[in-house]
């Protein structure tokens, strides 16, 4: 149950840090042709992941309560592509490359067809 309220306490800071984030460089690129602030937090969700990935493998810096914490609160809630791209790497890293490969294909495939059907499927039901 601790584990529970930290990942939640995690989750509510770093969708907050989302919004504030990407906000505020969508709005600093003056521009509303390209998602730069959905990118930027995907970029700097994935640097921080790596980071802190690195530094809990090579120092074991964090417990099991700081990790669910940190990394599946704080950056699950500020954004979700940071796991995709650290078990992506992490894949690569063991010499999965194909699993790496099928990983890329399979969530960017299968996520956009998942996001085309919940549409497809609430223009049918809520026209």
């Amino acid at each position: 149950m601790k584990n529970i309220l930290l990942v939640g306490a995690g989750g509510f800071i770093g969708s907050i840090l989302r919004y504030w984030i990407s906000g505020y460089v969508q709005q600093a690129a003056n521009r509303m042709d390209f998602p730069f602030g959905t990118l930027a937090v995907n970029v700097v969700g994935c640097f921080a992941i790596g980071l802190l990935a690195q530094v809990g493998e090579k120092y074991g810096a964090f417990s099991n309560e700081s990790r669910a914490f940190l990394v599946i609160g704080v950056l699950g809630g500020f954004t979700t592509f940071s796991s995709f791209g650290n078990d992506t790497v992490n894949l690569a890293r063991q010499d999965y490359m194909m699993n790496a490969m099928a990983n890329v294909g399979a969530n960017v495939i299968l996520g956009l067809l998942a996001v085309w059907l919940g549409r497809t499927v609430g223009h049918l039901i809520w026209r």
